[in-house]
């Protein structure tokens, strides 16, 4: 269990969570119920995938099962904070390039956008450039409508993105010289 998450027993041997308090909001992309199948019938269980931000350019994505769909929440969010990662964002909000992520059949493309835009995007990369804090992108889900892999593929494309001032220091030259 994750150390910010307090355990305390209640009645009936139920445990009892609180919130936790380190800055990040949660959002829940989807809850399903899946179903192994064993020797004595089906084992129903819940999947839920959750994005939490702190939309300040900081964005997780994961995903958790249990047998009760509170319990899955919770997991998937403690998934979620321990994977993080950060948005190059620009002062206007979006991203510095173009971008494509490819997670799976699941293929993004992300695009910047002008200011007042905001965001263009369909289901789960919608939810995670929110959360992130962007709020003038264009987004494009091709090929799988599968929410998980488009959430991770739209962190993929996120992470492939780079400011313009860490190319210029890469290079040795100064950032005018990166447009000439």
């Amino acid at each position: 269990m994750d150390s910010k998450l307090k355990k305390t027993s209640s009645l009936l041997g139920r445990k009892k969570r609180e919130k936790v308090t380190d800055g990040f909001e949660e959002r829940v992309v989807q809850v399903r119920r899946v179903t192994k199948v064993v020797k004595g019938g089906k084992k129903m269980s819940f999947r839920a995938i959750v994005v939490v931000g702190n939309k300040e350019g900081q964005v997780g994505v994961g995903v958790g099962k249990a047998k009760e769909v509170v319990d899955a929440i919770v997991k998937s969010s403690t998934n979620a904070r321990r994977n993080i990662v950060t948005v190059p964002m620009t002062k206007y909000l979006t991203f510095p390039h173009r971008s494509d992520g490819d997670y799976g059949a699941a293929k993004v493309m992300l695009r910047p956008a002008s200011p007042g835009t905001g965001v263009i995007a369909g289901g789960a990369v919608r939810v995670v450039l929110e959360m992130a804090g962007v709020e003038n992108a264009l987004g494009k889900q091709i090929g799988s409508k599968n929410a998980l892999n488009n959430a991770r593929a739209t962190v993929i494309a996120v992470q492939k993105m780079r400011q313009f001032r860490d190319v210029a220091r890469e290079r040795g030259i100064p950032m005018e010289e990166l447009w000439k």
